[in-house]
């Protein structure tokens, strides 16, 4: 049949991939080429297979599927990469998505529907799951304003300069950079420094 799909599935956990196995060997439209615990693993075989879809986990011992979706990208342009996770994190869905992945499945994903996502991203749409939909529409209403003084000491603090240092670059005094910390703390909705800057990178304010 030319019209059969050829897909691997790269996960860690046992369980999901015998799941995903019973599911794809039961259609007759695809053809499941291989199944990896391992992402290098899985590289390694796209280096001698061709395959159209790789059903790819996100967090996995030897390397995240975020920087395997980006490997895999950069050498099989054509392949198409489809994250199927746990994570309901938007944050996580748009780095996915930004590293090149054509899809972002949540693992409780009926089989009809994994099928024919499977069919819609080899005819090269972008899908991803309802929920995570909802999810990436309502972290794009909860993006914080931020001032451009509040932007140049999130830069800054995310240098690791300290408050001092902050008010010398900026010639403000200390008592200003701190306001503007508090503010950021409030506006990004964290309770400390590491969490403002982890979250203002996701975001893309740094």
């Amino acid at each position: 049949m030319d019209n059969v799909i050829s897909v691997i599935i790269v996960d860690d956990h046992p369980l999901v991939l015998n799941g995903l196995q019973f599911i794809l060997r039961n259609s007759k439209a695809i053809n499941l080429k291989g199944c990896f615990i391992s992402a290098l693993d899985a590289l390694e075989f796209l280096a001698i297979e061709t395959v159209d879809v790789v059903l790819m986990d996100i967090n996995m011992p030897d390397m995240n599927g975020i920087d395997a979706t980006l490997a895999i990208k950069k050498k099989h342009p054509a392949t198409h990469v489809v994250a199927i996770s746990n994570l309901n994190e938007a944050s996580v869905a748009d780095r996915m998505l930004q590293s090149g992945a054509s899809g972002y499945l949540l693992k409780n994903i009926a089989a009809n529907e994994l099928i024919q996502a499977i069919h819609d991203i080899d005819n090269d749409q972008k899908v991803v799951s309802k929920e995570m939909q909802f999810a990436m529409e309502d972290r794009q209403k909860e993006i914080p304003v931020v001032t451009p003084r509040e932007k140049e000491v999130l830069g800054l603090l995310a240098e690791g300069k300290t408050t001092p240092e902050i008010a010398d670059l900026l010639f403000i005094s200390k008592l200003t950079v701190e306001t503007h910390r508090r503010n950021l703390l409030q506006k990004f909705n964290v309770s400390n420094a590491a969490s403002l800057i982890h979250k203002a990178t996701e975001m893309k304010f740094i």
